[in-house]
């Protein structure tokens, strides 16, 4: 492992695998914290205001936070380098990681969050949910296939971004029933994954290899984006077919409720400051590798919408910072894991790899699978071609597989009671993934 000057040890190697998979089983078992702290709560109701019982009420409900888990597991791995190789090895190997990606998620879920970005998208979204006849069903299917492909334009996870809060407004707001929350959360992740592959600038795994393997955006669209196109309407009609019932229920409770979508957040901003936010948006994205660039350009942002409050949200940057924190700590764990993750993929072949690196995807973000894969010397265009049809298709199924992911868990995870279950997750985000699967797997050839 190149980042530690010394010589690394078996044993090392394993005590950071061991506290991967404890982060990893952390992840997928935080609901149980919540839980706990629930009952907690319920019991002690009575004594709330006692010091001891808050203060552990609130350590298990950080410890449920899916969003802290990963930088929370930094510590004992901090702790686990210092032992074997001194503090000051520790601290190069943090300075060695690159946290672009994090400090970008961060910087495109603030912008894009922000109310001219959301009207602009949500006016464009209008027009196509129109088409359908408006109603829950018409903004579904126009969020769940116009708004993915919106990705590989102003990036994943700005399309992460403002799809969540569309479907928070216009879906979710409803109570859909159990199985449709989770097939629409599982059918956002693996479309937002696929959605990206339009170009080379959008998608974090594509952003790893552009120069590497030197792919244009037109092969991108030529050997990824149509087929995606294809997939992402295909799985949304499939999933509109399968929850029909569910939706006539969803538009007779939203008739009953009256249609309040309009409102005092809906007057429209003028046009001088929308077109000021496009380009800053324009600019953060076409700078998104460069963070001096996109970070300064932020600051001015930030300028702008304080002299412009009384068209604007108020900034949160709660979320943001959350995502940008679980993706800088996954980075720090993954960048640990090359020893096993380079060990499957040498020697690779082209049937087997998309299986197996769609399945390493769903423990590791798919970005750094292919970030290891792009270490490899002589790969033909056939393996690479599999490798991230592989890591794009498996980026649904779990929250760690793809870096916009925890964006929108963090988003919509209030509508499924504050925790989503990683199980369901899987479940629902199955089906779209073996579609996709399929579609890469048989159709391998460009389209044109």
């Amino acid at each position: 492992m190149n980042v530690l000057s010394h010589e690394v040890s078996h044993s090392f190697h394993i005590t950071t695998l061991v506290i991967f998979l404890l982060a990893i089983f952390h992840t997928l078992f935080a609901n149980y914290f919540t839980m706990w702290s629930e009952r907690i709560q319920k019991k002690y109701s009575a004594k709330s205001k006692e010091l001891p019982v808050s203060f552990f009420i609130e350590i298990l409900h950080f410890f449920g936070e899916i969003e802290v888990i990963f930088g929370l597991w930094v510590i004992p791995l901090m702790i686990t380098i210092t032992s074997f190789y001194g503090w000051k090895t520790a601290v190069d190997y943090l300075d060695s990681r690159t946290y672009i990606e994090p400090m970008f998620v961060v910087v495109i879920m603030s912008v894009t969050a922000t109310k001219p970005i959301i009207q602009v998208a949500e006016r464009g979204l209008s027009f196509l949910a129109s088409r359908f006849g408006g109603g829950v069903r018409a903004w579904w299917i126009s969020i769940l296939t116009l708004g993915p492909i919106l990705g590989s334009f102003i990036t994943e996870a700005g399309a992460m971004t403002l799809c969540s809060l569309l479907l928070a407004r216009h879906f979710f707001t409803y109570a859909p029933a159990k199985k449709l929350a989770y097939g629409t959360l599982g059918l956002l992740f693996v479309n937002i994954s696929m959605g990206g592959l339009l170009t080379n600038f959008a998608a974090p795994p594509i952003l790893v290899i552009r120069r590497i393997w030197d792919w244009s955006s037109l092969y991108m669209l030529n050997h990824f984006g149509i087929k995606s196109i294809v997939g992402i309407v295909l799985t949304g009609l499939i999933y509109f077919f399968l929850f029909r019932k569910d939706f006539e229920r969803m538009e007779k409770s939203r008739r009953k409720s009256g249609n309040n979508e309009d409102g005092d957040e809906s007057k429209p901003v003028p046009a001088w400051i929308v077109v000021t936010h496009l380009l800053f948006l324009g600019w953060i994205v076409f700078n998104s590798h460069y963070p001096p660039v996109f970070i300064g350009a932020f600051l001015l942002f930030l300028a702008f919408h304080q002299a412009t409050l009384q068209h604007q949200f108020p900034v949160q940057l709660k979320r943001p910072l959350l995502v940008g924190l679980f993706l800088a700590g996954l980075f720090i764990h993954g960048g640990l894991q090359e020893w096993w993750i380079a060990h499957i993929l040498k020697n690779p072949e082209t049937k087997p790899m998309m299986f197996i690196t769609m399945v390493l995807t769903m423990f590791n973000d798919n970005a750094a699978v292919i970030y290891l894969s792009s270490l490899l010397p002589t790969l033909t265009p056939e393996v690479k071609y599999a490798i991230m049809s592989g890591a794009v298709v498996g980026g649904g199924l779990t929250v760690i597989a793809n870096a916009p992911n925890p964006a929108g868990l963090v988003i919509l995870k209030k509508f499924f009671g504050g925790k989503v279950s990683p199980l369901y997750l899987f479940v629902a985000a199955f089906l779209p993934t073996m579609i996709f699967y399929l579609i890469f797997r048989f159709f391998p050839n460009p389209v044109f």
